[in-house]
C-alpha cells in the first residue's frame, strides 16, 4: 500500500524514489577549502535530499587544506584512497590518521585541517554532512609546529 502524501494522492515512487547519482556527474560547485576538491553527489538542489549532503574530498599528494570549521554540521569522512592525516584544535595541536576503510567524525565547530600523507598518491574520501547548508568558515589561527598524537578510540575499543 503506498503512503498518501498531503493531497490524498498516492505517492509517485518513480519520480519520489531512489535517484542514483552517477560518479562523473558530481557538482564542483561548491564551497571550497584551499589544497582541497569537494563535489556534491546528495543534496536538495540534485536530488530533493531534506537533511544531508554527501559528495566527494580529494586532496592532491603532498597537499594540506587550510584550518577550517563547518559551523553547527556534524561531518563524516570516509577514507577510500590514500593516507589521510587530520589535525584539530585552537592551534591544530592535535593529530591522528586514517587510512583505506576508516571513518573520520567531525563535530560542530571544531576547527581542522585535512592534509594528504602521502607525497605520491592523491587522498581520496567520500564526505556526509548532517545539514544541506555549505558551511566552510576558512579560519587564519596559529599552528603548533609539533602536534600531539591522539589514538583513534572509543568507549567501546579501548586504546
Amino acid at each position: 500500500m503506498e503512503p498518501e502524501n498531503t493531497d490524498g494522492d498516492k505517492t509517485d515512487w518513480r519520480e519520489n524514489g531512489v535517484r542514483v547519482v552517477k560518479g562523473d556527474q558530481l557538482d564542483s560547485n561548491t564551497p571550497q577549502t584551499p589544497g582541497m576538491n569537494r563535489a556534491a553527489a546528495i543534496n536538495h538542489a540534485r536530488v530533493g535530499a531534506q537533511k544531508l549532503w554527501a559528495g566527494t574530498v580529494t586532496i592532491h599528494p603532498d597537499a594540506k587544506t587550510g584550518a577550517h570549521h563547518h559551523g553547527d554540521l556534524e561531518s563524516v569522512i570516509y577514507v577510500v584512497r590514500g593516507r589521510a592525516r587530520m589535525r584539530w584544535g585552537d592551534a591544530l595541536e592535535f593529530t591522528a590518521e586514517a587510512g583505506p576503510g576508516d571513518f573520520i567524525y567531525v563535530p560542530p565547530f571544531v576547527p581542522h585541517q585535512e592534509i594528504n600523507a602521502s607525497t605520491d598518491e592523491p587522498l581520496e574520501c567520500v564526505l556526509v554532512r548532517s545539514d544541506q547548508e555549505a558551511v566552510v568558515v576558512n579560519l587564519d589561527i596559529p599552528m603548533v609546529e609539533k602536534p600531539e598524537t591522539v589514538a583513534w578510540v572509543d568507549p567501546i575499543h579501548k586504546h
